[in-house]
């Protein structure tokens, strides 16, 4: 009997449970839908990668003998229709637990009807949300404790790789994949597919992997692996990188827990990907997003180098280097007093790897009220985290042109020359006045929760 393979997160012909589900059923359907509520609130950079991913895999199916689907619109209507079209028995997918993906799919299985099957095989995650739990049944809302059922459970092996052996069903209609949207001339992608992926990730495992515990928080080094933009549209799966580490690969092992565990807080408490995962912040006096600040922050033009580069960098490549990405939520929410949603939102709009799930509970880790949070009084000194982390100041002159000429680590404070660069703007709020202000307004929320 056909099937319908519908494609989400799974960009990927190899180690793919759900293909070889539906392999097992008989001929197969390659689809993906472009769905309107997903693509209008991402930006340029993740809908150009994106298209780019299905151009890769499109290329794939081909050299396998068949094609990719592609249509356009709500999946409640058109995933029946194509089934309808190709007379299919069932719709395989991997599993999406996101708060969208969850009601969508519990729709489109609806719609489907007592007739055709809806198989939801694995998801985008090396410990699938919802299979680990305490003794008590509670899911773990702290990373440590998580971090070591995680490890217990283990995950399963890459699966096999079957596409050369898939009848693959090309006899229905598609809508062209559409061209790119328009990018800033200066904006720089990766190459796209399940090759690129792989290549990348083991270019970084032979070349730099060994290095990832020393150097990950230093964005001058460049020393991170660039894989979440590939693990965000499933290039590749995290079981694969898991099966290539060693035992001296921890701290790397536990950046992928990290995405697993996100995901497993935003399955079971879905309202945290837009309200205050720990409340009592929720009422804290926070300045309007409005304002010529908060246009500073997201242009680069705040005064405080490391943010700046790290905003400009966001623009540039559609990335920022975790670190950074720390550093400039902190002063987001902490110098200009700026609720964290804003900061969350315009990161989704530009970052290519914008993931819900990491990139919400990263700014609300940030902000003092997503789970493990830093304490809200644990507000990062954008001049000495530069200096720590960029310590001759070649991130900062990498992506600020107006300070290529300051040398060292001169760089984070360049309004202390004698002469400071002129087309660099000072900085336009004073951190140690901002940052009392910010613990002020955290006593009085306090306060007014206890109250």
């Amino acid at each position: 009997m056909t099937s319908v393979l519908w494609f989400r997160r799974d960009l990927r012909l190899r180690d793919n449970p759900a293909l070889h589900e539906a392999a097992g059923d008989g001929p197969v359907v390659a689809l993906f839908v472009l769905d309107p509520a997903l693509l209008k609130p991402a930006g340029a950079p993740r809908i150009a990668f994106l298209y780019r991913s299905l151009r890769a895999l499109d290329e794939d199916l081909r050299s396998h003998g068949g094609r990719l689907i592609v249509r356009r619109g709500d999946p409640v209507n058109v995933v029946p229709k194509v089934v309808k079209e190709a007379n299919a028995s069932a719709v395989h997918v991997t599993g999406d637990f996101g708060p969208y993906g969850s009601k969508r799919d519990e729709a489109v299985e609806k719609a489907l009807g007592d007739d055709v099957r809806f198989v939801r095989t694995g998801s985008p995650y090396a410990v699938t949300p919802g299979q680990l739990a305490k003794k008590d049944g509670e899911v773990y809302k702290v990373y440590t404790p998580y971090y070591r059922a995680w490890k217990d459970r283990g995950w399963h092996s890459p699966a096999t790789t079957i596409s050369g052996r898939v009848d693959w069903h090309t006899d229905v209609r598609s809508d062209d994949i559409p061209k790119d949207p328009e990018l800033p001339a200066t904006l720089e992608l990766p190459d796209a597919g399940e090759d690129a992926a792989r290549k990348t990730w083991k270019k970084y495992h032979d070349n730099a992997l060994k290095n990832y515990g020393d150097e990950r928080d230093r964005p001058d080094l460049d020393s991170t692996s660039h894989m979440s933009m590939y693990l965000k549209w499933g290039a590749i799966h995290p079981r694969t990188i898991l099966a290539d580490l060693g035992p001296g690969d921890d701290t790397y092992r536990g950046e992928i827990a990290w995405r697993d565990f996100y995901a497993t807080i935003l399955a079971t408490w879905p309202e945290s990907a837009r309200e205050y995962f720990n409340p009592e912040l929720a009422g804290m006096d926070y300045a309007r997003a409005d304002t010529k600040a908060f246009e500073a922050w997201t242009k680069g033009e705040t005064g405080f180098p490391i943010v700046d580069a790290g905003m400009r960098q966001l623009l540039a490549v559609g990335w920022i280097h975790n670190r950074v990405r720390m550093i400039v939520a902190s002063f987001l929410v902490k110098d200009l007093h700026i609720e964290w949603q804003h900061g969350a939102r315009h990161f989704m709009k530009h970052l290519v790897d914008g993931d819900l799930a990491s990139n919400q509970h990263g700014w609300q880790w940030v902000a003092g009220s997503g789970t493990d949070a830093a304490p809200y009084f644990r507000i990062f000194n954008p001049i000495t985290q530069g200096q720590k982390f960029d310590p001759n100041g070649d991130y900062v002159r990498r992506w600020i042109p107006e300070l290529r000429e300051v040398e060292g680590k001169q760089a984070h404070t360049p309004w202390e020359l004698d002469a400071p660069p002129p087309k660099y703007p000072e900085p336009i709020v004073d951190h140690k006045k901002e940052r009392q202000v910010a613990l002020d307004r955290y006593q009085a929320a306090r306060a007014h929760s206890s109250s």
